[in-house]
């Protein structure tokens, strides 16, 4: 069924948008649920309330791509389960892991909260993430959004760990630079 007749079921809060969704969609919210929560169950729970919060949402939401809104709201979801267990089990490390890496690139809690606000970051990101080439750009997102394993992004892109762990870094610290010049952001390190 097409994301166009599935959003139509959820307009006409025919159930079948449910199965439909869940069939068509099932793997994809799972895989991204399993890479930040590394735990079946809590996978599973969190897929499931994926699905309640699409039926919630749709309407009055019209998602124009079912798949990324779908993205999205697992993510959100996922993160939000994580906030709520116990930081030594996240993930398998990965998340807090990731979220250390990325710590030296973005503001710290108050100066964020008073200076620079979620949407201007938001929107800081979207424009470094332009001018990284396609391969960065990439590993960046697997890394930071899917927050995948640098031992599994080394097998998917075909690079050393090495290489992938250095190209990291110099992403990381090219954002520092882009963050600091179009929003005066300043690190945590200085």
């Amino acid at each position: 069924m097409e994301d166009g007749e599935i959003v139509g079921l959820y307009w006409a809060r025919d159930q079948r948008a449910l199965t439909e969704t869940r069939s068509k969609y099932g793997g994809y919210c799972h895989a991204i649920a399993g890479r930040l929560l590394g735990d079946e169950r809590d996978c599973e729970e969190c897929v499931n309330d994926v699905w309640l919060v699409a039926w919630r949402s749709i309407p009055p939401q019209r998602p124009e791509t079912l798949k990324t809104y779908l993205g999205k709201l697992t993510r959100r979801v996922a993160l939000n389960r994580l906030r709520d267990r116990d930081r030594e089990k996240r993930g398998g490390g990965q998340t807090a892991l990731c979220l250390e890496e990325l710590s030296e690139c973005l503001p710290g809690g108050t100066e964020t909260e008073s200076g620079v606000e979620l949407r201007e970051l938001t929107r800081a990101i979207d424009g470094f993430l332009k001018t990284l080439s396609a391969e960065t750009r990439n590993l960046f997102v697997c890394r930071y959004w899917f927050m995948t394993p640098v031992k599994e992004l080394s097998a998917r892109f075909g690079f050393s760990e090495s290489k992938v762990k250095s190209s990291l870094a110099r992403a990381r610290g090219k954002l520092l630079q882009y963050l600091e010049k179009s929003n005066g952001v300043k690190s945590r390190m200085q």
